[in-house]
């Protein structure tokens, strides 16, 4: 197909009509965000109420109008070889529809930019030389610095053009990065767009190894989503959940582009942050408390707090008194716990079990009570007291302290489901005074929130999109599931980079502890950002840390991206440290000859030596999260915190220190899986221990 670079700005020049176009929606963006600011309000609320309503809703319209200068307003075009439905393309006519991040209308209503999620659009996405899709000629543009400075043509109904790929598309994957995650709406490719656009009913899980997009199919599915159900979506909210607060910072500011603004964002931890976190677990105490048996033991303790009733409730009105016999209220107390309805639903029911019976009463004896009658009889003191008594109130975070405190308690309630060395394992040496005192783990707040749950539901969404859920234990995947038990989600996630103790073994495990076990689960294996080189090197640990799991196909060739070197120890004597860290500070040097941003991953424990040896080489570095510019590029990655990120170009130190990081080699050896699929266009690793053996192998 051919590629067409920049050329003089004449007006028989091609590009310079698309150049002009551009210029053209630019303006009709502004005059559209104009219209809205100079909306008059004053005449049409009828109270303050409503006008501070509509103020806000024009206060958000003026925002998605903004014209972000260095996105691209399109991306591309489509000329059909007939006319499309006007419905079909949001009230346009013709057969040429620009293609790009939102939808841009002229002064008469007509378009001038069609939004990248209206059916109009898919083709883009899908249609081939096999299947057109009534497309005769898909144009993609290129840009450098918000310019439009190239495009390139695919003549997809004439038989005389063969199928080629896209040099564009190729060199936008390629681009090398400074500032947010590269553009990423243009990049869609076929198998992802079908996920993208599957339907809002139905939880989609997507396996995909590195550089296999999966990130950006679910932040394309977040969009896509609250463009086709905005206003089902606007009552029920959406959620985007990352395994850290650095990964959340950095793929929100992709959304923009995708035409999103709001999207609510959290971790798990902070999901369920009703405690403060001020310690962590040994890691076996972490996976027994974060196996699913625990929801069972949980369970069964908030249940243990009903008390089966022995004494009649009397209940006193003027001058009669009505009487609750005890047989009856546990017959009623059975009821509810038969019905397993949520603790605090069932501590609410039973006054009025209780008032309801008394009525009964009344009317028999030839009385006409009401519901206001059954009301006050529900709050009559006598039976509040009942309701204390048998049905006392649980606090979860009191809840869960006393388990992993008290060993009787956490016996008579994990019988059968832990063993006895499992219950020593996760209870505290020093049982804490108070709620307050105690110094939660992470693992303690997810216990607490299941406990919470047992005892009010907590609130579901619409749709939840869990990215690297891989890492999650069964117990935070309960806790996620909570948040879309009447919704939908999109999980993503690979498990070959699963780098906790507690990583999930299959989806369909996963998936069972989330809910949704009729989702269907979608497998990425072409993998569109780590060259070819980097990606087969990297697969060599495949068979030791995830047997079985597909070897991603990277497209993309790039000889010479990756450089393996051995720091030679002195032969005098052992192995110098600082010759690694001069080494790896000049592979940082080297690498920062490139266009680009740079990442040096190290082992946690490297870090700090790392972060002397650039500063004593004058080398300003960035942490994780900071985003990068055109005189700071390079950002010093703990192993821990590079799950997620990509970098132009990566430098790796010591392998084997990474993997002896973790508190095993599976673990460890996917925690350098990670660090070694970090790179777009180029990998340097540096070592002076040996490699490990699955990656000489």
């Amino acid at each position: 197909m051919p590629a067409h670079a920049t050329e003089p700005d004449t007006t028989t020049d091609p590009l310079a009509r698309e150049r002009a176009h551009l210029g053209a929606s630019r303006a009709a963006l502004r005059a559209m965000r104009e219209d809205v600011q100079a909306l008059d309000i004053r005449d049409v609320t009828a109270n303050w109420v409503n006008a501070a309503v509509l103020e806000a809703q024009i206060e958000e319209r003026v925002k998605a109008l903004a014209d972000l200068s260095h996105t691209p307003l399109f991306f591309g075009r489509l000329d059909y070889l007939h006319a499309v439905g006007a419905a079909e393309a949001e009230g346009a006519e013709g057969e040429r529809f620009y293609i790009g991040r939102r939808h841009v209308h002229d002064a008469d209503g007509d378009p001038m930019v069609i939004d990248w999620r209206a059916p109009v659009s898919q083709p883009f996405y899908r249609a081939s030389k096999k299947d057109p899709l009534d497309v005769a000629l898909r144009r993609r543009f290129g840009y450098t610095a918000g310019d439009l400075t190239a495009y390139e043509d695919e003549h997809l109904s004439d038989p005389a053009e063969a199928a080629q790929s896209s040099k564009l598309l190729q060199a936008e994957i390629e681009r090398p990065r400074v500032g947010p995650m590269r553009d990423i709406v243009a990049t869609i490719q076929p198998e992802q767009d079908e996920i993208v656009r599957s339907g809002l009913g139905g939880t989609v899980c997507v396996q995909g190894g590195p550089g296999t997009g999966k990130t950006a199919v679910g932040l394309h599915r977040v969009a896509y989503l609250l463009y086709a159900h905005r206003e089902r979506l606007a009552r029920t909210g959406t959620l985007v959940i990352g395994p850290n607060a650095s990964f959340l910072h950095y793929i929100e500011q992709v959304l923009p582009a995708l035409g999103e603004l709001e999207v609510r964002q959290s971790t798990v931890d902070d999901l369920v942050a009703s405690v403060e976190v001020r310690s962590t677990d040994a890691a076996d105490a972490a996976v027994i408390k974060g196996d699913a048996r625990m929801a069972e033991i949980l369970r069964r303790a908030v249940r243990s707090h009903v008390t089966p009733p022995t004494e009649p409730v009397v209940v006193v009105r003027g001058s009669r008194r009505w009487r609750v016999p005890a047989y009856t209220l546990e017959e009623i107390v059975g009821q509810l716990l038969e019905r397993d309805i949520r603790y605090g639903a069932a501590r609410e029911a039973l006054p009025q079990r209780i008032a309801h019976a008394v009525l009964v009463q009344m009317e028999q004896a030839g009385e006409a009570p009401d519901d206001r009658v059954q009301d006050a009889v529900a709050r009559n003191p006598a039976v509040k007291a009942a309701v204390k008594a048998i049905w006392p109130p649980v606090e979860p975070a009191k809840l869960v302290l006393r388990l992993l405190s008290d060993a009787e308690f956490l016996a008579a309630h994990a019988e059968g489901v832990l063993t006895a060395d499992e219950q020593k394992t996760i209870l505290w040496a020093k049982p804490a005074r108070s709620v307050k005192s105690v110094k939660w783990s992470p693992a303690d707040a997810v216990l607490i929130d299941e406990a919470g749950d047992l005892v009010a539901r907590t609130h579901s969404l619409g749709h939840v999109v869990l990215d690297e859920a891989q890492d999650l234990s069964p117990m935070q995947y309960r806790a996620v599931g909570r948040r879309c038990s009447t919704g939908s989600a999109t999980v993503l996630g690979d498990l070959a980079q699963g780098t906790t103790p507690w990583a999930t073994a299959s989806w369909a495990d996963a998936l069972r502890h989330l809910g949704k076990t009729d989702a269907v689960v979608e497998e990425l294996t072409a993998g569109f950002r780590v060259p070819r080189e980097v990606i087969a090197y990297a697969s060599r640990l495949l068979p030791a840390i995830s047997p079985g799991l597909a070897e991603v196909e990277s497209v993309r060739e790039a000889p010479g991206s990756l450089s393996v070197r051995a720091v030679a120890a002195d032969p005098t004597g052992p192995a110098d440290p600082a010759d690694l860290d001069a080494a790896v500070v000049a592979a940082c040097v080297e690498s920062l000859a490139h266009e680009g941003s740079i990442g040096l991953i190290a082992a946690d424990a490297r870090i700090p030596a790392l972060a002397e040896a650039l500063e004593a080489a004058g080398m300003p570095y960035l942490a994780p999260g900071e985003e990068t510019t055109a005189s700071s590029r390079l950002t010093l990655v703990p192993a821990s915190l590079a799950k997620g990120l990509e970098y132009d170009y990566v430098v790796l130190d010591e392998p084997a220190a990474v993997v002896d990081g973790e508190p095993d080699e599976r673990t460890g050896l996917r925690r350098l899986y990670v660090a070694l699929t970090r790179a777009v266009s180029g990998l340097t690793v540096l070592h002076a221990a040996p490699l490990p053996e699955a990656l000489e192998a």
